[in-house]
């Protein structure tokens, strides 16, 4: 019995592959991992016109055979036919594409050198024609030396003609190739660009345009004063808009508190609901509309383009500091959370590249300080303007999220000069379109990291709210006694006091920053707990944590804690996933070991400086 004949389908990132792939197989396709390593393999059926079944596969997305990425070494080593247990294709199809010609011919230069039957599937053309490119497939394949087919695989469009070519292709082997497409990078970068042109045969105004917005988005001197002023409209919108919403929760949150107190009598039932739920979890819940309002902007940049040229960008600043450009999206994750960000560094090759990205990925200011940094602000910041349509609120969270940058930048300098030392690898990265965002998928966005949001609430921060009520609330105290003094609450305070108390903090911040090591939101309705349970203005203690900070919180303690939460220990989900990624409690316990140290000097020297001033 003949052995069944394979195809592979090779080409970029983003090239359309999967699309291509299913549409070819449909639902007969397998999925498992290559032996040995955490790599997916995806095998499926493909029927060539004469009922001869292939066995197709889907190699992960490749820009070199010079393998930067586990993917890119399976790709190169089930090509050249040198993985063990992996039979060598007897096809190659290589997908491209249509409107990316110029990137995704450098790396088609190198399967073709291979010499194999190889067939051409020049993937979304519609989208090139969309963007205004008219392709001659024809010139382009006489270029190449190989078959090429237009194909839309998202419409079943060109299928038939490239199964054609599949079943053709072992009689066009090309015994010459090696010789001619044997030659160093710049050659193929040269050679890719002339192909790419000569298979264009007319742009549309649009093209244009879009290439000159990227000379100016991109430009090494322009493009990051943009991302930079972009991102502080961000923030100045994060506090203007969402303050009447926030107003709002809150004012409802007040209501159904009072609404308790008037109904329920007095004792246990009702301090848990007033003192624990309603100010613990409700103080957390009222910030809802910055975390939306924060991740609609973030939403936007992803879905329009934007954010794939802020990584260029960005990535010109990490190489100054010896990271890979592909830490950037591993980093960039973390805004949202830290977790996704760790996991992502399974991409990173190098391991000292991988284990510094992990190492300052809590740096980034993640979403759940965004409470803690709105509510500290609104209650010591005031509502000024220091320019036309620049508030002084807005300013100074900008201001906290370059610090957690800047952080970042420093520790990794730092790192990879000392126990992470090594050379930075290099970084290939595809420019995606510009495109207007679809309402749906923004509104889908939005949902689903509120209902993470809410979900924490529901669960992470009532636990831990509910526990710090618990031990604020007993034992009780003798009349005239102050509640937290005699609590169990008060105790841990005052063990951590003495070595909080020189950079600045009270007892009750003091004691807000040990659950918020479960989430870091848990530090605003802990606060809101501790002045609910010890409040002696029932009057002030009514109008909410903000309110209690602006009252009884100096200027100088107030930007302390803030600067601790700049560099704050992260929570023990991401401390966690750091140990199963690092495969040891070592390189958790630096990190931890080096935040708390920051958080602690951070703090200080706000602290310190702020006093001297005489704020």
């Amino acid at each position: 019995m003949s052995r069944k004949r394979t195809a592979a389908l090779v080409g970029n990132p983003n090239s359309g592959k999967s699309a291509l792939f299913n549409a070819l197989t449909g639902a007969r396709q397998k999925i498992a991992n290559y032996a040995g390593v955490t790599v997916e393999r995806k095998a499926g059926r493909l029927v060539l016109p004469s009922g001869e079944p292939v066995e197709l596969l889907d190699l992960p997305g490749s820009y070199s055979f010079d393998a930067a990425s586990p993917d890119e070494a399976v790709t190169r080593d089930v090509v050249k036919g040198t993985f063990e247990g992996e039979a060598v294709p007897d096809v190659i199809i290589l997908v491209l594409d249509a409107a990316n010609l110029e990137q995704h011919l450098v790396f088609a230069q190198e399967v073709l050198e291979l010499g194999r039957p190889t067939v051409v599937a020049l993937n979304m053309i519609d989208l090139a024609e969309r963007d205004g490119l008219t392709l001659d497939p024809a010139a382009l394949s006489q270029a190449l030396g190989v078959p090429v087919i237009p194909t839309v695989a998202v419409r079943r469009k060109g299928l038939a003609e490239l199964t054609d070519a599949i079943a053709e292709a072992e009689t066009h082997a090309d015994e010459e190739a090696h010789t001619r497409w044997h030659v160093t990078l710049p050659e193929r970068r040269l050679s890719a660009k002339h192909m790419a042109r000569a298979a264009i045969l007319s742009k549309s105004t649009r093209h244009t345009i879009e290439n000159g917005v990227d000379r100016v988005l991109l430009n090494p001197w322009i493009g990051p004063v943009i991302l930079f002023g972009l991102l502080f409209v961000v923030f100045q919108a994060v506090f203007a808009w969402a303050t009447p919403f926030a107003d709002a929760l809150e004012g409802g949150v007040g209501v159904i508190s009072q609404g308790v107190s008037d109904t329920l009598p007095e004792g246990l039932l009702r301090d848990f609901l007033t003192e624990g739920v309603l100010a613990g979890v409700g103080s957390v819940v009222v910030f809802l509309p910055q975390i939306i309002i924060l991740f609609f902007f973030i939403l936007v940049m992803e879905a329009s383009g934007y954010m794939a040229r802020a990584a260029f960008l960005m990535d010109r600043l990490m190489a100054s500091v010896g990271l890979s450009g592909r830490s950037f999206i591993p980093l960039l994750s973390s805004f949202a959370c830290a977790i996704p960000g760790i996991m992502a560094t399974r991409s990173i090759s190098d391991p000292k590249d991988r284990l510094t990205t992990i190492l300052i990925a809590p740096l980034m200011t993640c979403s759940a300080r965004l409470p803690v940094y709105a509510v500290v602000i609104a209650a010591v910041i005031p509502q000024t303007s220091v320019g036309p349509g620049v508030g002084l609120q807005g300013l100074v969270l900008f201001a906290l999220y370059v610090a957690g940058i800047v952080g970042a930048m420093a520790v990794a300098l730092v790192l990879r000069r000392t126990v992470t030392k090594g050379a930075a690898s290099g970084f290939i990265m595809e420019l995606p379109r510009y495109q207007l965002p679809r309402l749906k998928d923004l509104l889908i966005g939005l949902w689903q990291r509120a209902w993470v949001f809410l979900r924490r609430a529901g669960t992470i921060i009532f636990v831990a709210t509910i526990a710090l009520w618990v031990l604020l609330s007993f034992p009780k105290a003798e009349p005239g006694e102050s509640q937290l003094d005699a609590s169990f609450a008060g105790a841990i305070a005052d063990t951590l006091h003495p070595v909080l108390a020189p950079v600045g903090f009270n007892r009750e911040m003091s004691l807000a920053i040990v659950p918020a090591i479960a989430a870091r939101e848990v530090a605003v309705s802990a606060l809101a707990t501790t002045y609910a349970v010890d409040a002696e203005d029932e009057e002030l203690a009514a109008q909410g944590v903000t309110a209690q900070i602006a009252a009884l919180w100096s200027l100088p303690t107030a930007l302390a804690f803030l600067a601790w939460f700049v560099f704050a220990p992260q929570c023990l989900s991401t401390i966690a996933v750091a140990r199963r990624e690092t495969n040891g409690w070592k390189w958790p316990a630096v990190m931890v070991g080096y935040l708390f140290a920051l958080a602690w000097l951070a703090a200080g020297a706000t602290y310190w400086i702020a006093v001297s001033l005489g704020l």
